[in-house]
């Protein structure tokens, strides 16, 4: 499962810090007793939401995501790009929003990043559509693949929050800061917020790094495989 990631064999120079030791049997326990632990204070965002009219399912709620001009983020993409995968599953994974790639074919994570999600799939024996619905916080890609602002995700969030209605998945994984913040609306940083199981409405949430930031940080694809590891036993845990 190692190679999935890339994470194996590792080789370290005789002159390197010592490498991060893989996870091991004990450190789903670890997880469970660091989510217990007191979180770290945040500050709250403060922004509020678009109101719009609750679809009555997929098929509505799609077509309004298609038709939707309420921020100026429209305007500058090619097409929506509203989520992709197993609309019954247990596993929702939730990225910042559509890049290059995703705009021009209108599904989320199909660049690099997506193979290496595709690849952190696969080492916890999942695949895409599979059980698995990717989506992400904001339907139309930023200019120049750049952070949404706070009001576009504002506008676009109860988009998100109408799939994981509908989807009812047992765990969510939040990929990178700005699925975080925005899902459970507070300011933090991403190292504060991993390693804990958060609530989103009622919904447990983990929170690992996005794929985009591992293809340039590829030191912390260990980190993320902790946090796939602690994925994994919190599902088993609730599947108990």
């Amino acid at each position: 499962m190692l190679r999935e990631m890339n994470l194996y064999p590792l080789w370290v120079r005789k002159d390197m810090p010592a490498p991060i030791e893989q996870p091991s049997a004990e450190f789903s326990q670890e997880v469970e007793a660091q989510s217990v632990a007191a979180v770290v204070p945040v500050e709250v965002v403060r922004h509020e939401e678009k109101s719009i009219a609750p679809a009555s399912g997929w098929s509505e709620l799609k077509a309004q995501v298609k038709d939707c001009t309420a921020c100026k983020l429209r305007a500058g993409c090619t097409q929506t790009v509203f989520g992709v995968g197993d609309e019954n599953a247990d596993w929702l994974f939730v990225g910042e929003g559509p890049g290059a790639d995703e705009d021009e074919r209108g599904e989320p994570f199909v660049g690099q990043a997506g193979k290496l999600l595709d690849n952190m799939l696969a080492s916890i024996k999942l695949k895409r559509g599979s059980n698995v619905y990717i989506a992400n916080v904001v339907k139309c890609r930023p200019p120049n693949n750049r952070a949404p602002e706070a009001e576009e995700v504002a506008t676009c969030l109860p988009y998100l929050k109408q799939q994981i209605a509908l989807i009812k998945p047992k765990l969510i994984v939040a990929l990178g800061k700005t699925a975080a913040t925005s899902l459970l609306g507070k300011e933090a940083t991403l190292g504060s917020m991993r390693a804990t199981l958060h609530d989103f409405e009622g919904t447990p949430l983990l929170v690992t790094y996005h794929p985009a930031y591992l293809l340039r940080s590829p030191a912390e694809k260990a980190k993320a495989w902790q946090d796939l590891c602690a994925a994994v036993s919190a599902m088993n845990n609730l599947k108990n």
